[in-house]
């Protein structure tokens, strides 16, 4: 079969630029090949905010996500272009597969792409594919093995066969092939699982603190099916509160090298899809030993404080517990007592009212102390039991939402701090710090920081001349400006700007704090259902607690890499999973006008967010007739050649919807010039 679109041989005269042949040196880097349909590509190399572009006939054969070298023949200029560059080396091919149509021409077969990062079919072996199942027309998996040179197209192998185009669970499925996730456990893995004994025994109990006769609640989404965290109060008789975080103990159950941990481990973390969880650990564990159900005994991993009716912590212990939740609550169950202060037990009444006073103190003294809080709409997608969308609703948080995140985050910073400081908790003292992994988020870009002052300042924000960029000062510049623009039009792209200029939170054994949370010391402790790294925490905690060695620094370190990456993979499949579902949600909405404000300005056009469902596509730039519109990339703005009209973040517009690509997952949207806006 022909390559879909673009070019992607290597031109001679670059091979000898490249090669080192003409006494010109060009820099060299390595980074991740992001692919276009056009076969043009842009590599990003970590650690830097400009990425290389490559003509197609620059890239050496080189594919979505496969890391490569590349020689930068050309620097970012005055003229604001970016760097370009080509490609001299593929030093990995992507492991990821890629999801097309099955096709036969006679004994031959092929993969057909209509992804819109790879431009190219991929020649697949008949007889192989035949065998797994794979008939004509079918969605399937693939990935490249080679690519030789003279050769117009890759070859590969099928991974997967995922079922008829169309269908909700081949949908699903080819997200999850796209991102190279699992959606089932081997039978290897589900076996060691249901061989892990059910019974809690004395040998379980020893060395646990008992928390059996503590008045002990959850409080998760009504549809959840693992509760991970509980919370236990008791008043004191000198007037102060027993709080105590507890988290399943999920590390008592999976032995490290174990099936069910190594299995943990490779998926990093359970990954939420629109109309599915799929779980990092077998259901034996997620959903029955470690869940924490109301009315059953269950093995905890806790963090204890004495707390102050003003919230001040007089005294803190962690350790292994033991639990019996008496409630299961949900976020609405708990809304109701927190906004009626009343409930049907008085017991669970005061714990609630009391708990959630105290959560709000905890909040205000972190936004005293320079904590940056995003109030973006969080959108949810409603299916139906055939996976079809039939709502897109904004998700709304209050008292309830807060007080249990609160909470997760004390514990999470008490047990980083300890650790950190080489400090005493339960009677042993630490002489140094130790290893540990620690959840970090660095200081906001500069540069991108600077661009928001500038953009907040075209709306009429004053903007100090020296405006921080950089330190606590920086954060409450932000929020300072934040708050000024809420509930105005440009809020939600002011949130957007600022986002942009936070740096990634990631897994690290270098304790930098976090940067957004205004803490000096912070980790995952509170999801082990869920979050591998918060596992090796717990596992960490629990040698150190008992007075052991720190751990080798260099293997954590790797470790923490890698979760970070599983992180990400596991973001970007959520987030495709609910563009599919909304590309899906307006099919038969094509034609149909809508207000909305611009999200997003790029060179070839601009994004819009439509209301009330705050759904995005783009708007072409080529298909606005009334001018001819250029990029002003310092003021994040549209200007018109012509008119002089400017499109800036957040303008109110009002769009046609041109198209939905299923398959790409693209909205297209046209601009209804001179609208009325309601």
């Amino acid at each position: 079969m022909q390559k879909r679109s673009g070019k992607g041989r290597q031109s001679s005269r670059g091979k000898k630029r490249a090669g080192g042949s003409s006494k010109k040196v060009f820099p060299m880097l390595v980074g991740k090949v992001q692919m276009t349909r056009e076969g043009f590509i842009f590599v990003i190399v970590e650690g830097q905010d400009d990425d290389v572009f490559v003509k197609a006939a620059k890239t050496r054969h080189a594919l979505n996500g496969d890391t490569v070298r590349v020689a930068v023949t050309r620097e970012k200029g005055r003229d604001e272009r970016r760097r370009e560059g080509e490609v001299v080396e593929i030093l990995q091919r992507s492991e990821r597969p890629f999801v097309g149509y099955y096709h036969t021409v006679g004994a031959r077969a092929w993969v057909l792409m209509q992804s819109k990062s790879m431009p190219y079919d991929i020649r697949v072996d008949a007889e192989e594919a035949a065998a797994m199942g794979a008939q004509e027309g079918m969605k399937v998996a693939a990935v490249v093995d080679r690519w030789e040179r003279r050769e117009p197209e890759p070859s590969g192998h099928l991974v997967d066969v995922l079922g008829t185009p169309g269908e909700n669970e081949t949908e699903m499925h080819a997200i999850l092939a796209e991102f190279n996730l699992p959606y089932r456990f081997s039978s290897e893995v589900e076996n060691a699982a249901d061989g892990i004994p059910d019974e809690i025994t004395d040998a379980d109990l020893k060395g646990r603190k008992d928390f059996r006769q503590t008045f002990t609640f959850t409080i998760d989404p009504s549809d959840a099916k693992d509760f991970d965290d509980a919370l236990s109060f008791k008043p004191l008789q000198n007037g102060n509160y027993e709080i105590g975080v507890h988290i399943a103990d999920v590390s008592w159950y999976v032995k490290p090298g174990s099936a069910v941990d190594k299995e943990a481990r490779e998926r990093g973390t359970s990954v939420y899809l629109v109309d599915r969880t799929v779980p990092m650990l077998p259901e034996k564990l997620c959903n029955k030993l470690c869940s924490l159900r109301p009315h059953e005994d269950k093995l905890t991993f806790s963090a204890v404080f004495e707390m102050t009716p003003k919230a001040e912590i007089k005294s803190r212990w962690i350790g292994r517990t033991v639990i019996d939740s008496d409630y299961r609550l949900d976020y609405e169950q708990a809304q109701a007592i927190i906004e009626s202060a009343a409930g049907d037990d008085p017991q669970l009444t005061e714990a609630i009212v009391t708990l959630n006073r105290l959560a709000g103190i905890l909040k205000e003294n972190e936004r005293k102390n320079g904590a940056i809080d995003f109030d973006r709409p969080e959108m949810k997608v409603e299916v139906d039991e055939k996976g079809k969308p039939v709502r897109v609703y904004q998700k709304v948080s209050k008292e309830a939402n807060w007080l249990i995140e609160e909470f997760m985050l004390l514990a999470n910073r008490t047990v980083a701090e300890f650790v950190a400081t080489g400090g005493q908790m339960n009677g042993v003292a630490q002489k140094n710090a130790k290893t540990f992994v620690y959840r970090i988020h660095g200081e906001p870009n500069e540069l991108k920081l600077e661009n928001f002052y500038t953009f907040a300042k075209g709306f009429g924000y004053r903007i100090p001349t020296d405006a921080p960029t950089g330190g606590r000062a920086a954060a409450k510049s932000l929020t300072t400006l934040l708050d000024a623009a809420k509930g105005k039009p440009e809020s939600a792209a002011m949130e957007n700007l600022a986002l942009r200029a936070m740096a990634k939170a990631c897994y690290s054994t270098d304790n930098i704090g976090h940067y957004g949370l205004a803490f000096k010391f912070y980790t995952h402790f509170t999801s082990p259902i869920r979050r591998y790294p918060d596992l090796m925490v717990h596992r960490m905690l629990a040698l150190y607690l008992d007075g052991a060695e720190s751990r080798k620094k260099d293997k954590f370190e790797e470790e923490c890499r890698y979760a970070s990456e599983r992180e990400l993979v596991a973001a970007d499949a959520e987030r495709t999973s609910i563009k599919y579902k909304l590309v899906e949600f307006m099919m038969d909405k094509i034609g149909q006008e809508f207000d909305g404000h611009v999200s997003g300005i790029t060179e070839w056009g601009m994004y819009v967010e439509i209301e009330p469902t705050k759904i995005e596509g783009m708007v072409s730039l080529r298909d606005i007739r009334s001018d001819f519109f250029e990029f002003d990339e310092p003021r994040y703005r549209l200007v018109g050649k012509r008119s002089h009209k400017i499109f800036r973040l957040g303008d109110a517009v009002r769009i046609r919807v041109l198209n939905a690509n299923l398959e790409q997952r693209i909205l297209d949207y046209e601009l209804i010039e001179n609208p009325q806006i309601k």
